[in-house]
């Protein structure tokens, strides 16, 4: 079992930047993938960042550019830096990890971004 917890969302102007961490209760080097989804509301989740235990990264087109992903192995934190936001990047944000072939997720923090 692996428990996420996310923190850093809130509310910015379109431009702005956020940065989201979220906390696993294991160590990060036993999980062979962690990363972020979004989902607004109407929609359907999406992959927004992947970090691989290797260190490769993957990102959705409309993030690229935009949004980093990268961690802190000695806090168990994976974090997701988000520059130039906007409007259509509203949204809840939720990290997961895949560990020992299991799927967790966090409880999700909420991103706005004001036009």
């Amino acid at each position: 079992q692996v428990q996420l917890v996310e923190s850093g969302g809130g509310y910015v102007q379109a431009g702005g930047s956020l940065r989201l961490s979220c906390v696993a209760s294991v160590s990060i080097f036993s999980i062979s993938t962690m990363g972020w989804s979004r989902q607004a509301p109407g929609n359907q989740r999406e992959s927004v960042a992947t970090l691989f235990s290797g260190g490769s990264t993957n990102f959705a087109d409309s993030v690229k550019g935009r949004f980093t992903i990268s961690r802190n192995n000695a806090e168990n934190t994976v974090y997701l830096q988000m520059n130039s936001l906007k409007p259509e990047d509203t949204a809840v944000y939720y990290c997961y990890a895949v560990f020992q072939r299991g799927w967790y997720w966090g409880q999700g923090t909420q991103v706005t971004v004001s036009s």
